[in-house]
């Protein structure tokens, strides 16, 4: 374990939210957890209770009801909210007040750089962009500065991922989208416009994936495990920043988010579940 963080507090239990809990618990770090009830929470709450009656690093894994209790003693915390940025902001700046001084925070999030939420803090010096990918089948994580992370509080979390079992992807320069999702997002986009334009069926498109890259999975089988929610916020991230028609998503995206047609949370997405 890394000897400056101990204490590490994970702000929402979604889709990486648990990965990152249950990742950091068999690695023997103390886990507070805050989250606002998101989907399927109370069944996460029960497997962490059954996996404390046999793994006995799992009896340092709490759940709170309050912000300032899950980070009172933190030493890193690790955001793991929707993609919208105004919402992170807030969180931010409810995490430095209530967040002993020297502990680093992290957003977790998949294209918003830090520098973008740094105005919501003091502690401008102990920001980063922890990005972690499916830890299952891609144990990989990018790490990114904020304008002014020192490089101690680099450092620090850069030991911390490799001793949870996850390789660190370091992003020398900030960009929007950091490495691997930058290329996924290319990826991504211009399959939801073939989509969109009816130019090919969605199994067409991943039969021709799956045969290029020999993966199991296809680019929308793959949105609908992230959440087509999530998929559509980061889109609109990227929208956002470049201001370009061409980077805002399918309306017919942004149709199925309304319609609660989420993926396989929902069990209907772009396939039946």
């Amino acid at each position: 374990m890394v000897s400056e963080i101990k204490n590490l507090s994970v702000i929402g239990a979604g889709y990486m939210g648990k990965q990152i809990i249950d990742k950091s618990a068999e690695n023997g770090y103390k886990v507070r957890i805050y989250d606002v009830r998101s989907e399927g929470l109370d069944n996460f709450i029960r497997k962490i209770e059954e996996k404390k009656k046999s793994k006995e690093m799992y009896e340092e894994v709490t759940f709170h009801d309050t912000l300032s209790d899950a980070v009172k003693d933190a030493d890193l915390i690790i955001e793991a909210i929707p993609e919208k940025l105004e919402l992170k902001r807030e969180i931010f700046s409810k995490l430095d007040k209530l967040a002993p001084p020297h502990a680093i925070i992290a957003t977790n999030s998949s294209s918003i750089p830090v520098s973008k939420l740094e105005e919501a803090v003091d502690r401008k010096e102990k920001l980063l962009n922890i990005h972690f990918y499916h830890l299952t089948y891609r144990p990989m994580a990018d790490i990114m500065r904020g304008t002014q992370t020192s490089n101690e509080t680099f450092e620090t979390g850069k030991n911390w991922i490799k001793s949870i079992g996850i390789e660190p992807i370091v992003v020398k320069k900030e960009c929007f989208g950091f490495v691997f999702n930058r290329i996924w997002r290319a990826i991504k986009k211009e399959c939801l416009k073939i989509w969109a334009g009816d130019h090919a069926d969605i199994e067409e498109v991943d039969k021709a994936w799956k045969i290029y890259t020999g993966m199991e999975n296809g680019p929308f089988r793959m949105m609908d495990a992230i959440g087509l929610d999530v998929i559509y916020d980061i889109e609109m991230s990227y929208y956002k920043d470049s201001g370009d028609p061409k980077d805002k998503p399918p309306q017919k995206l942004k149709d199925m988010v309304d319609m609660g047609v989420l993926g396989v949370k929902s069990g209907k997405g772009f396939y039946n579940y």
